[in-house]
C-alpha cells in the first residue's frame, strides 16, 4: 500500500479513544435489601474498581471505523496494476510493436495509450503500479523533458523506425488549423486579400485555415489594417499587425508587432510567397528536442506524493460499512 497523504498518520493516537471511553463507562445495578439482611450488622459499604471489558466487538468496530478514516484522509492506495505496454495509436496494429512487446517479454502485459505528457503523467499515477510492475513505451518519437525522468518504476523507451513512424495514422485525418485574421480595408480593396487569404489556406496542404472577419477576440493573431490615413481602434490588439505606411519596416506598439510596406503584395505571387513564408516563420512553434531510445533504472524508492490524489472508492464504502455496523451494535446494545 502507499500513502499519499502520510501526516494524516500522526493522528494515529486518536484509536485510543474508543478504549479511553470504554474504561470510563459505568453500568449502574438496582440494589435490593434482602430480609435476611437486618440481622446482620450495619456496615459502610465498599466500591472497589474492576477493570472489566465490556462489548469488544463494539470497540474494535469503532477503533476500525477511525483507522478506516485516518487511512481515506491520508488517500491510502493499494498498488493493484503489474507491468504495462504504453503505446501510440499510430503502432498499436504496426508488426514492429508487436516484436517489440514480444522481445520485452511483456506479451501478457496490459496496454495503455500513450499519454500526452508522458513523464510527468506517470510521475503523477504511478502509485498505482505494483512496486515490480516495468514500463514499456512504444512511441514514433519522444520530447526531451527539461530534467531526467526519475520514475519509483524501471521504465524502457522504444521508437519506432522512420519508415513507420513518417506513416500517419489512418484516424488522424488532417484537420486544419483554425487561424483568426482581422481584415480592415476599403471596400474595393477587401476581395484581394480575401484572394489573398485563401490562397494561403491551400498553401501547406491546407495545414491552416485562415478564418477572416472584422473586429478581434482573443484569438486573434493578425490584424490587416489597409487605410493609409486613419488610425485603429485603441482597444484593437493583435501579436501582428500588416500596416501601408510609406516605407517597409517593423515596428513594436504597445498594439502589437507592426510589419509595414507601402503596398501590400496582392498581385506578385513571388512577393506573397516571401510574406507567406516570413509569417510562418515568425510563428512557427518551436519543435522540442526528441528524446532518444533507452532505458530508465527505478530512480526513487516510493511514488510521489500526488497533493490532489484521491482516495479510491473501495476505502469509502468500507467506511460507510463501519459506520453502519457500528451504528446496528450501539442500537443493539441500548436495547
Amino acid at each position: 500500500m502507499t500513502s499519499m497523504q502520510p501526516f494524516w498518520w500522526l493522528a494515529l493516537p486518536v484509536l485510543l479513544l474508543p478504549v479511553w471511553w470504554h474504561m470510563r463507562k459505568r453500568e449502574r445495578t438496582r440494589t435490593d435489601i434482602l430480609a435476611t439482611a437486618r440481622f446482620l450488622p450495619a456496615a459502610a459499604p465498599q466500591q472497589q474498581r474492576v477493570l472489566r471489558w465490556s462489548d469488544v466487538l463494539l470497540l474494535l468496530v469503532r477503533m476500525a471505523l477511525l483507522f478506516m478514516l485516518l487511512a481515506w484522509l491520508a488517500v491510502l492506495v493499494m498498488p493493484w496494476k503489474g507491468d504495462t505496454v504504453f503505446i501510440d495509436p499510430s503502432l498499436e496494429s504496426s508488426p514492429w510493436a508487436a516484436q517489440q512487446v514480444q522481445s520485452a517479454g511483456m506479451g501478457a502485459a496490459a496496454r495503455e495509450p500513450l499519454p500526452a505528457d508522458l513523464w510527468n503523467w506517470l510521475a503523477r499515477n504511478e502509485h498505482e503500479w505494483r512496486p515490480e510492475a516495468r514500463f514499456l513505451i512504444l512511441a514514433p518519437r519522444a520530447a526531451m523533458p527539461a530534467l531526467p525522468p526519475r520514475l519509483a518504476h524501471a521504465a524502457e523507451l522504444r521508437l519506432a523506425p522512420s519508415a513507420i513512424a513518417a506513416q500517419p495514422p489512418v484516424a488522424a485525418a488532417a484537420t486544419p488549423r483554425k487561424r483568426h485574421v482581422v481584415v480592415s480595408a476599403p471596400a474595393e480593396r477587401l476581395p484581394r486579400w480575401q484572394a489573398l487569404f485563401a490562397a494561403f489556406s491551400t498553401a501547406a496542404d491546407g495545414a491552416n485555415l485562415y478564418l477572416l472577419s472584422d473586429t478581434p477576440t482573443t484569438d486573434t493573431e493578425l490584424i490587416v489594417w489597409d487605410h493609409s490615413g486613419n488610425e485603429p481602434p485603441a482597444s484593437w490588439k493583435a501579436p501582428l499587425w500588416w500596416r501601408t505606411a510609406v516605407t517597409n519596416g517593423q515596428t513594436q506598439t504597445p498594439e502589437g508587432l507592426a510589419w509595414t510596406a507601402p503596398q501590400w503584395p496582392l498581385h506578385d505571387v513571388d512577393a506573397a510567397r516571401a510574406l507567406y513564408e516570413r509569417w510562418q516563420a515568425a510563428t512557427a512553434q518551436m519543435s522540442p528536442y526528441p528524446m532518444p531510445a533507452q532505458t530508465l533504472k527505478a530512480g526513487r524508492k516510493e511514488p510521489l506524493a500526488a497533493p490532489l490524489a484521491r482516495s479510491p472508492e473501495w476505502l469509502a464504502l468500507a467506511l460507510l460499512a463501519l459506520f453502519a455496523i457500528e451504528r446496528i451494535l450501539t442500537h443493539a446494545r441500548s436495547r
